[in-house]
């Protein structure tokens, strides 16, 4: 036994150096595995915030459809649902670029609206895609009425994403800021009463025939992902008819040719 306690402790020394190794290599796998698990579960994070962005992105979407849907429905005309591609904002040029075209009915001067109001016309059609001016473009004109008293008028674009001009009204013309301007059906492209605009600011120019008007668009133009493309439900009115319609008698159609069987 006294032996023993001699043995023990150099058969602890002698197997200290294999035991110190068995524990580094043990907590060098332990740490190995801990960092390839950090790792593993950073790149499982950044894919979870990734579809979070994404399911958020896609709420705001179904938000923004149910709003053009409920909107299509008080709007009473047949409308299509067009994505948004790409936009074109230089200062004298306001473009978006859709994904429907001529392939779905699309043609030029139809009406375009967004949740809240006008945003432009079809500019130019194509099988695919068309092209949209929007109501803030320079070269864009749209008439419109003062909701509150129906005065006419004509809202121009300013080359500015909030902003349209009213050039046409005089100094002394039944306007005020926050009047609200809907399209007044004069023109033949924009059906009557679509939001338009408000007026934000009024500035009468005594030596000028005209005031300085300009308007907020109602529509969120540099916000939107989805439009709605209108048609009218109403037929037009041809404006010229035929010379002799009226003299000439009103003849009842010949009656359908009757099927004969072909053994008779």
């Amino acid at each position: 036994m006294s032996l023993s306690y001699l043995v023990d402790p150099l058969k602890y020394i002698v197997d200290l150096p294999s035991a110190i190794i068995n524990h580094a290599s043990e907590s060098l796998g332990s740490y190995a595995s801990l960092v390839s698990e950090n790792a593993s579960l950073r790149d499982e994070q950044l894919v979870r915030q990734t579809q979070l962005l994404k399911l958020d992105a896609l709420e705001k979407e179904n938000v923004r459809l149910r709003a053009l849907l409920e909107n299509s429905f008080k709007l009473g005309e047949q409308v299509l649902i067009a994505e948004l591609l790409s936009i074109n904002t230089a200062p004298y040029e306001h473009i978006l670029v859709v994904n429907k075209g001529t392939n779905f009915g699309v043609h030029e001067q139809q009406p375009v609206l967004d949740a809240n109001g006008v945003v432009g016309q079809v500019f130019r059609a194509l099988p695919l895609t068309s092209e949209i001016m929007l109501i803030t473009d320079p070269n864009h004109a749209i008439p419109v009425q003062i909701n509150r008293n129906g005065l006419l008028t004509i809202a121009v674009g300013s080359g500015q994403l909030n902003q349209l001009n009213l050039p046409f009204l005089p100094s002394n013309a039944d306007i005020r800021p926050g009047d609200l301007l809907i399209t007044s059906g004069l023109g033949g492209t924009f059906p009557q009463g679509y939001p338009v605009a408000v007026v934000d600011e009024f500035t009468s120019q005594p030596n000028k025939p005209f005031a300085n008007i300009t308007a907020t668009p109602k529509s969120l133009l540099d916000r939107n992902r989805e439009l709605m493309i209108v048609w009218s439900h109403s037929a037009p009115v041809p404006l010229i008819s035929k010379p002799n319609a009226a003299a000439e008698p009103m003849t009842p159609p010949s009656p359908a040719p009757t099927a004969v069987p072909a053994n008779e």
